[in-house]
């Protein structure tokens, strides 16, 4: 795991909002600190998401965000096609309390209608604005301000993508070997034409990002960009589809980018509810340990002919209720079978694995109870909740104790024996498809 990129820090929000920060490690003595007062360290990465409905309906839109501030969500963004949507963006911050985004695309008065709302951070395609006396309104509104500015270069949006400007092929030359070497010839040169706009207004507090639907061009393009602009990346996979599809090729390319420090806040974009954007990102950040987890981490055995209780609605209606009831980090095994439950449970601070319909649960490596399969949900959510208890109070520690389970033998009265299992005489009904 590399460390984060140093770049130039943005800051959003108000003391209503919290202050979040974007990026960060730059060294003051670096010609794009300038009007910086201290040196800051990189900031965790945040993780944002997009409403799904119409900004001008106050009423839905407020209540979606706030859903999806529930949910974990840093920074929401919001759509403002209209003046009809900015005309409201006043009354929705005021009802909010995550730092709000204003999406502009194609004309300048958006922007600055969101401005004087109280906008927390512009969303910007400048190649979308032709008239540049237009955008650099929009930055010195900013400016005056102190609210940062994205710009964008995602595949989608790039103008002139067939114009063969000189910097292009200096650059396409460059990544002649790259299977995606022409367009990231062009996003880096457009990136080099905005930035230029911005440096000249002696503004500084941008964010870049530069998505595509393409995993590999998302990440060919990020890690170029990171070596050559200190800036604060925004990562993304743009148009990613489904959440089926559109997870995996969402995380291999942003896992892969913030495993090498690449990537300082992050949407997940799913063709779905946004609130799975917020959880699915957050659970890639605590994975990767770029953020230091909320509430209960559940590992389980998958799909195995060796489970010996009704082992995936156990797991869900598990999952359902620490994410209901649990805040403290802790690790809760849930484990169908006593041949690898125990060694795989020894790192949960709770633990259960079961035999022939039941169950044995853990504390920390300490077992506290046998009990029937009916009763291993309530009893399990009840060890947590005591052990969450006992954290907060100071009592124990999350891994503070070994875990060392010693499993039972599996031809004693909790175990089906390898013997049992081959002859399928489990002590149970077994499961038949229907019309069998």
């Amino acid at each position: 795991m590399q460390p984060p990129a140093k770049t130039r820090p943005i800051f959003l929000g108000d003391a209503r909002t919290g202050i979040i920060q974007i990026g960060g490690g730059l060294p003051l003595d670096h010609p794009l600190s300038k009007g910086l007062a201290t040196e800051s360290t990189p900031a965790p990465v945040s993780v944002q998401t997009m409403t799904a409905g119409y900004t001008y309906d106050i009423d839905k839109c407020v209540a979606e965000i706030h859903k999806l501030t529930a949910a974990g969500a840093d920074i929401v963004r919001v759509a403002v096609p209209e003046k009809k949507d900015t005309e409201v963006l006043k009354e929705i911050i005021a009802q909010t309390t995550v730092p709000i985004v204003a999406d502009v695309h194609f004309h300048f008065k958006r922007a600055l209608e969101s401005i004087e709302a109280g906008v927390h951070k512009i969303r910007l395609n400048p190649g979308n604005i032709t008239d540049r006396s237009q955008v650099e309104e929009v930055i010195d509104a900013c400016k005056e301000k102190n609210i940062p500015i994205r710009i964008g270069v995602n595949e989608g949006s790039i103008i002139e993508r067939k114009d063969k400007q000189a910097r292009a092929k200096e650059l396409g030359a460059v990544f002649s070997d790259n299977k995606h070497g022409y367009m990231i010839a062009i996003m880096i040169a457009k990136l080099e034409e905005y930035l230029d706009i911005f440096y000249q207004r002696d503004f500084y507090d941008i964010a870049i990002s530069a998505k595509s639907m393409d995993a590999q061009l998302v990440i060919d393009a990020y890690t170029e960009i990171s070596k050559r602009f200190p800036h604060p990346l925004h990562l993304g996979v743009t148009h990613a589809g489904p959440k089926e599809t559109g997870t995996i090729r969402s995380v291999v390319a942003l896992g892969t980018l913030l495993a090498n420090g690449i990537g300082d806040t992050i949407r997940l974009s799913y063709a779905n509810d946004p609130i799975y954007e917020v959880e699915d990102g957050l659970e890639l950040l605590y994975t990767l340990g770029k953020r230091e987890r909320i509430g209960a981490e559940l590992i389980a055995c998958p799909t195995c002919g060796r489970i010996q209780v009704d082992l995936f609605n156990l797991v869900q209606q598990v999952n359902d209720k620490l994410n209901e009831e649990i805040i403290v980090p802790m690790k809760v095994a849930v484990m169908g079978c006593v041949v690898n439950g125990p060694g795989e449970a020894e790192g949960a601070d709770i633990a259960v694995f079961a035999g022939d319909r039941k169950g044995i649960i853990y504390v920390q490596g300490q077992k506290v109870a046998t009990v029937p399969e009916s009763e291993i949900l309530d009893r399990l959510l009840s060890e947590c909740k005591d052990f969450q208890t006992k954290v907060q109070a100071g009592e124990v520690k999350l891994g503070e104790k070994k875990v060392d389970i010693v499993p039972p033998d599996p031809e004693g009265k909790l175990g089906s024996g390898w013997e049992k299992m081959a002859s399928q005489r489990m002590g149970h009904t077994p499961l038949t498809v229907e019309g069998e």
